[in-house]
């Protein structure tokens, strides 16, 4: 169990092995995750420590043992109001069990939000840093119709998409998660420092990195696995052919979650993941919220209705009344046996369409000729 705003009432062990293990390991070790699971976190730390682990990477963990201060790091958390969550926890989502051997160790949270409630209707919204106006725009209204309907907008605080992203969830008064890849309590990148102050008013900043840990390259990487985890669904918005947001991708797409992506101008380099996804992935194509609520909603409660276009006067006419009033002109005035010769049939099935015209208001006639309404348009096969 954890308090709102700060720490497990008890620091017991198994805590504090994890915190521990947090600090000799990079996120995702499957290695040492593997042994967690199949010894326990205190097992394991002891097992480290005396040499015992075997593996390729022990000496690498032995390496680490001098930089952990597991009071310090709940020392730190404590007097920023950071959480810390462990599996089995009332807040743990337990969508993150799917991982399996490469799911985090334990979870440092700061925000308001109960992280397992956030996440229950997630969806992730990602794609590039150095993204367009276009993906940009796309973004935040995808992810403010997620919000209006429910839905919490995951991903990773970054520039570019993920900020846009995570702007338009506040924009409509919606949850947001950010999940970093640097301790909660840093402002990384620190342009962010306010979004992810608006991020925690109303949702929550997430780690599995320690208070104080700076991003890498491969904690980047690392940290799109949760994202993906927490999420019922991703959707890519922009995104290089060589990409962060395709290795979420990946990451949804193996955990067996719908991977989605949003097309752009197909002279856009910042398409071009997308479009692969598409053409080579088989990704979802979706342009908007209700086309992601349709793929990760649940069928009763979250179908949208169907869509359609432009509904016009003639949509409900039988196929013999259409053609009369294509047989029709417009500014002249046609007997009713010219307008059955134009429509290829016989003169009772001509009047008989012709009084439906009437009634419907897309045809009018004067002293027993006919046109067509001035506003009716010419019912082609097209249209």
């Amino acid at each position: 169990m954890t308090e709102s705003g700060g720490l497990r009432p008890a620091v017991d062990a198994e805590t504090r092995a994890r915190v521990a293990l947090s600090r000799l390991s990079e996120p995702g070790d499957e290695q040492l995750g593997e042994a967690v699971q199949r010894l326990g976190a205190v097992a394991t730390l002891e097992a480290l420590r005396d040499g015992r682990l075997g593996g390729t990477r022990e000496r690498h963990y032995r390496t680490r043992l001098g930089q952990v201060d597991v009071d310090l790091d709940l020392e730190v958390a404590g007097r920023a109001g950071i959480r810390l969550l462990l599996p089995g926890d009332d807040e743990w989502p337990a969508q993150l069990d799917d991982l399996g051997p490469a799911m985090p160790l334990l979870l440092w949270v700061d925000g308001d939000g109960d992280l397992a409630a956030l996440t229950r209707r997630a969806v992730a919204v990602v794609g590039a840093r150095a993204c367009t106006a276009y993906g940009e725009h796309v973004a935040a209204e995808l992810a403010a119709g997620l919000g209006d309907r429910g839905w919490t907008v995951v991903s990773g605080g970054a520039f570019g998409i993920d900020a846009a992203a995570h702007r338009g969830a506040l924009a409509v008064d919606a949850s947001t998660v950010a999940v970093l890849a640097c301790g909660v309590d840093v402002a990384y990148p620190s342009a962010h420092d306010r979004l992810l102050a608006h991020i925690r008013s109303s949702g929550a900043v997430v780690s599995e990195l320690p208070p104080g840990a700076r991003p890498t390259r491969g904690r980047f990487l690392d940290r799109n696995r949760v994202i993906a985890a927490l999420a019922r669904g991703t959707v890519v918005v922009e995104a290089a052919v060589r990409s962060g947001a395709k290795n979420t991708a990946g990451h949804a797409e193996s955990l067996s979650r719908p991977v989605m992506a949003v097309p752009g101008p197909v002279t856009s380099a910042m398409s071009a993941g997308c479009h692969e996804l598409i053409r080579v992935a088989g990704a979802a194509l979706v342009t908007d919220a209700p086309d992601v609520v349709d793929i990760v909603g649940d069928l009763l409660t979250d179908a949208s209705p169907e869509r359609r276009g432009e509904r016009r006067p003639h949509d409900d006419l039988d196929a013999v009344t259409l053609r009369v009033l294509d047989a029709l002109p417009l500014k002249r005035w046609v007997a009713p046996d010219g307008v059955g010769r134009a429509a290829g049939l016989d003169a009772p099935t001509t009047l008989r369409s012709l009084g439906t015209l009437a009634a419907c208001g897309l045809a009018v006639t004067r002293d027993g000729a006919w046109r067509r309404a001035p506003a009716a348009p010419r019912a082609t096969a097209s249209s």
